[in-house]
């Protein structure tokens, strides 16, 4: 892992900040001690991590309240150790294009939403047919997503682009 100010200090934590934000294991599988060499903090100028880029680019962000806000690497990478429907956010075929364009979710075009989704949660927006096309932050709770016809289910930050 090279990093702009303190060789590999830190890691451990921003480990155990995800195993918390996400689940067990979502540590490891955001950065895998394998690859501690291919991952790159950047940080602020007092220190504190700013964000994690591996190769493939950007895992994530890391807001000033403590939280992760997911790069659509990272979100690859979480769709790939939790187990589905956990933190995602299903959408059909109507929506994809404009999820893909980083437009919000609408709650009436969600199929389905991990119970564990409060307000505020990161979540992965995947297709029906299991592809990942966004990674954003959820407006409602999983129920209230379920329930509600109107409204903003997911801000979408970043869209992946259509194979």
């Amino acid at each position: 892992m090279t990093d702009a100010t303190d060789g590999n200090a830190g890691l451990p934590a921003l480990r155990t900040i995800a195993d918390y934000q996400f689940g067990a294991g979502a540590g490891e599988a955001l950065f895998p001690t394998a690859e501690t060499d291919s991952l790159t903090v950047k940080r602020t100028s007092s220190g504190r991590p700013r964000q994690v880029h591996a190769d493939a680019g950007r895992l994530v962000s890391f807001g000033t309240d403590g939280r992760f806000t997911l790069g659509l690497e990272g979100g690859r990478r979480l769709k790939a150790a939790l187990e589905h429907p956990a933190y995602r956010i299903v959408v059909d075929d109507e929506s994809e294009p404009f999820v893909r364009d980083e437009k919000n979710v609408f709650s009436k075009f969600v199929l389905e939403a991990g119970s564990e989704i409060r307000p505020g949660d990161e979540v992965l927006v995947v297709h029906e047919r299991g592809e990942l096309i966004a990674v954003g932050r959820a407006e409602l709770d999983a129920a209230a997503i379920g329930e509600f016809e109107t409204g903003v289910a997911v801000f979408v930050r970043e869209g992946a682009p259509a194979e």
